[in-house]
């Protein structure tokens, strides 16, 4: 169990003066509470007696107005931007959002013990962060970033959950602009920091791939001294990205790096290698499917041999690893296999996971929704993922949402590829495959971008067959 998700403990305890310290803010009137503060939160709904409430500001939203409600539930103290008219202690700071990152900076400084893993990419960063929590866990209390809580507010909220016990920290970091990996490594300071790979995902933001490895490198510029760099050797960007973390000795994963795997076989729903590492020599049972997934454990070897830790430990951990919600996870369902990788996806993932449905029994369906945050070429690679995924054995394709049609466009095979603009539409085609194929197994695999909530077209055809 990692003790990041064990929400009954309860937090490391602030005072006044800690908060004014790490936020550089004034109490205003000189209203200094008194008393342990026991955690800061920026969700109003929850605050109560000892929190101290963190007031944000968004485009679309102003945290402020929530001051006055939270002292009625008992809260007695406001971190805020400006006073408020509210009977409550109020700690006036420049800007909210960076006094998180610097209350979440601050706990991670008092935590002089740990040892912390920060890791990027544009794919495999969660199961690569599973795998690392298992074989960490195991060892000493570790905290791993939750769901995706990876972002200039998702970091510091996760590193406010460190407490004295915890040993290892492994901290997810996404880019979804240049500067935001800058700002969040800073705030983790690793030992040891990597880049899984440089795919297409947040394409639009960065304006090309080129864009996306110069925002994902910046997670190299705070690795503490004696700290390790981790590098793909097999990635488009593997020279840059070795140029980048040139600052530090760095260990390289993948075919012809420091850790890679050989003797590859992949089974329907796990796989077997030979792991070879500075340190000798595994033979690994993973419990997880697809090549994909046997990089990432190459990774997670990586990482977790730039902390010290024993190969035979990463070994057991990587055996008894779990793969998160929505990821991979394999549901056996009349006489169907239902595959829910609907998580978040990108073109790299799209296609990996097409190959594990390969590997399955019976018809293979993949059920593909909406990738995002592609910009511009949005229309381009759902038109390239449909050519390229009706190329494959598979027996049917459905393709759901606005880009749907571009997949189909790019599908030189009519007959597999089936276009829908919405779940509602898909449903009864996919119910009728299934009613028009019995008593045939059939193996489906759910996958698209977390905001296409795949999962609940995956649910509604479970219900109904």
């Amino acid at each position: 169990m990692h003790t990041s998700t064990t929400s009954t403990v309860p937090l490391q305890a602030w005072t006044a003066e800690q908060l004014q310290q790490a936020t550089q803010g004034e109490w205003f009137q000189h209203n200094i509470p008194q008393g342990e503060i026991k955690r800061i939160l920026t969700d109003s709904r929850h605050a109560e007696a000892g929190d101290a409430f963190l007031a944000l500001k968004g485009e679309r939203f102003d945290a402020h107005t929530f001051v006055a409600q939270v002292a009625k539930q008992g809260c007695q103290i406001a971190i805020v931007e400006h006073p408020v008219d509210a009977d409550i202690a109020q700690l006036i700071v420049k800007d909210t959002r960076l006094a998180l990152g610097q209350l979440g900076a601050y706990r991670r400084q008092q935590n002089s013990q740990l040892k912390v893993i920060a890791l990027t990419g544009s794919s495999g960063k969660t199961t690569t962060k599973e795998m690392l929590g298992s074989i960490l866990s195991r060892l000493a209390p570790t905290l791993i970033t939750r769901g995706n809580l990876n972002n200039d507010l998702g970091v510091p909220m996760m590193l406010l959950e460190l407490r004295p016990e915890h040993q290892y920290a492994v901290m997810e970091l996404g880019a979804s602009h240049q500067g935001e990996i800058d700002y969040t490594s800073n705030l983790v300071q690793p030992h040891v920091a990597g880049i899984l790979n440089i795919g297409t995902a947040h394409l639009g933001e960065f304006g090309g791939r080129e864009g996306i490895c110069r925002a994902k490198s910046e997670i190299y510029a705070h690795i503490l001294p004696e700290g390790i760099a981790i590098v793909p050797a097999q990635d488009d960007f593997s020279e840059t990205i070795r140029q980048n973390a040139q600052a530090h000795s760095s260990l390289s994963f993948g075919e012809g790096g420091d850790v890679f795997a050989t003797e590859v076989q992949l089974h329907p729903q796990s796989a077997q290698f030979n792991l070879h590492t500075p340190q000798g020599m595994r033979a690994v049972n993973l419990p997880f499917a697809g090549a994909h997934n046997v990089q990432n454990a190459a990774a997670a070897t990586a990482f977790a041999l730039a902390l010290g830790i024993a190969l035979d430990d990463i070994v057991q951990g990587l055996e008894q690893a779990q793969g998160a919600k929505g990821r991979l996870n394999f549901i056996q369902h009349q006489n169907h296999l239902f595959i829910d990788d609907t998580y978040n996806a990108n073109p790299t993932s799209m296609r990996a996971a097409a190959q594990v449905l390969l590997q399955q029994q019976g018809l293979k369906v993949m059920v593909m929704g909406d990738i995002g945050e592609l910009g511009e070429s949005s229309w381009q690679e759902h038109h390239d993922l449909g050519h390229d995924l009706a190329m494959l054995p598979l027996d049917q394709l459905v393709v759901v949402g606005e880009f749907a049609t571009a997949a189909q466009q790019g599908s030189a095979n009519a007959a597999k590829l089936h276009a829908f603009a919405s779940q509602t539409e898909a449903l009864p085609f996919l119910i009728n495959l299934v009613q028009t194929h019995q008593p045939q197994s059939m193996s489906f695999l759910f996958k698209g971008s977390r905001y296409t909530h795949m999962e609940t077209l995956m649910a509604d055809l479970m219900e109904k067959i």
